[in-house]
C-alpha cells in the first residue's frame, strides 16, 4: 500500500501522515508548502485547481490509496464563494479524476458537517442526512463529495468515500474552538445562558484513526461517513474543560438567554448567538459498526491541550 496524502503539512494532514506511519503504509505527501515536509519524504507540490491534467496525473501516478484533506478552511475570512470552490469542489474533482484513472485502491475525501447543514441549525447528523449547506464553505465541501464520487462512479468504482467531521480539535486547532479556549484563559465570568449549545467534537488524531480504519478494513465502502467523538458535550463544559485544564476557577454565572439574545441582536451579534447556542449532535454508528473505537474522554482530552498550552493564538489577558 502506497498512500497519497494531500494537505499533509495541516492540522489535520499531519495527525492522517503520523497515524498511517505508525501503521507501515508507503506515503507520498502533497502541500503547498512541501518545504515544511522532511528531506526523506517521498514529497510533492500540490497543484493548483487549475494545472494541467498532467500534474495530476504525476501526483496519483504509482500510488494505491489516496487521502485528500487539502483545501481552503472557513476559517479564512477574506475568502470569496469563487475562491472556496476552486479550492474544494474543484481542485477535488481534479484529483479524483486522475485517482479513479491509475490509483487502483480507495479515495478517503475529507470533508465537513457544514457540507450538511449551517452552523446556527439544531440538528442530528448521520450519513443519510439531506444536505443543506449554507454558507459559501459548506456549499463548495457539498460539491466536492458529488464531484469525487461522480468521478469514481465514471470508472465504474465504488471505492470512493466521504468522511464527513465535526469541529476538530488538537493542537494547532483554529476557529470557535481556539476562540473558546483563549476566552476560558481569562478570568471573565461567563454566562451560562449563552452557552447552552451541545456539540459533537472529534479529536485530530480519532479522524486520522478513522481514516486508516476506512483505508484498511475488508468490507466495501459506503459512500458517506461520519465520525465524532461520543457522548456531545455542552459549551459550558468545553469552556469548564479549558479552564481547568489551565487551572483557573470555572466562573459560569447563571444568567438567563432571554436578555443575552436581545443585547447580541442590538450589538449587530445574533449570527454569532445562534451559533453559539445551537445545538449539531453527530452520529457516527455506520463508523462504528464497522469497527471504529469513537474517542470517549472529550473533556480530559480539552483540559490536557489548555494545559500543554497548545491553541495557535496566544491567550487573552
Amino acid at each position: 500500500m502506497k498512500v497519497l496524502v494531500t494537505g499533509a503539512t495541516g492540522f489535520i494532514g499531519r495527525q492522517v501522515v503520523s497515524q498511517l506511519r505508525k501503521a507501515g503504509a508507503e506515503l507520498r505527501l502533497a502541500s503547498r508548502r512541501p518545504e515544511r515536509l522532511g528531506p526523506g519524504d517521498d514529497a510533492m507540490p500540490m497543484p493548483d485547481f487549475d494545472a494541467p491534467a498532467a500534474a495530476f496525473l504525476a501526483l496519483t501516478r504509482d500510488v494505491t490509496d489516496v487521502v485528500h484533506s487539502a483545501g481552503l478552511n472557513n476559517d479564512e475570512g477574506n475568502a470569496t464563494e469563487a475562491d472556496f470552490r476552486a479550492a474544494n469542489a474543484e481542485l477535488s474533482a481534479r484529483l479524483a479524476q486522475a485517482a479513479a484513472e491509475q490509483a487502483s485502491g480507495r479515495f478517503i475525501q475529507l470533508s465537513s458537517i457544514r457540507a450538511v447543514i449551517g452552523a446556527c441549525v439544531s440538528a442530528t447528523i448521520d450519513a443519510d442526512t439531506i444536505p443543506d449547506p449554507q454558507c459559501a464553505y459548506g456549499r463548495s465541501k457539498r460539491e466536492a463529495e458529488i464531484r469525487v464520487l461522480d468521478a469514481y462512479a465514471s470508472h465504474g468504482r465504488s471505492d470512493a468515500t466521504v468522511l464527513r467531521l465535526p469541529p476538530v480539535y488538537g493542537s494547532g486547532m483554529k476557529g470557535n474552538l481556539a476562540t473558546l479556549m483563549r476566552l476560558a484563559d481569562t478570568a471573565l465570568p461567563l454566562p451560562t445562558g449563552a452557552l447552552t449549545g451541545t456539540r459533537s467534537l472529534l479529536s485530530s488524531r480519532s479522524a486520522a484513526g478513522a481514516v486508516w480504519h476506512l483505508l484498511s478494513h475488508s468490507g466495501p465502502l459506503r459512500p458517506i461517513y461520519v465520525g465524532s467523538d461520543v457522548p456531545p458535550v455542552s459549551i459550558a463544559d468545553i469552556v469548564g474543560a479549558f479552564r481547568s485544564g489551565f487551572r483557573r476557577p470555572t466562573r459560569l454565572m447563571a444568567v438567563p438567554a432571554g436578555p443575552l439574545r436581545a443585547a447580541a441582536v442590538l450589538l449587530g451579534k445574533r449570527t454569532s448567538w445562534d451559533s453559539l447556542t445551537a445545538t449539531q449532535i453527530c452520529d457516527p454508528s455506520l463508523l462504528v459498526s464497522v469497527g471504529w473505537p469513537p474517542e470517549t474522554g472529550t473533556l480530559e482530552q480539552l483540559a490536557e491541550i489548555a494545559r500543554l498550552g497548545n491553541a495557535q493564538s496566544p491567550p487573552l489577558r
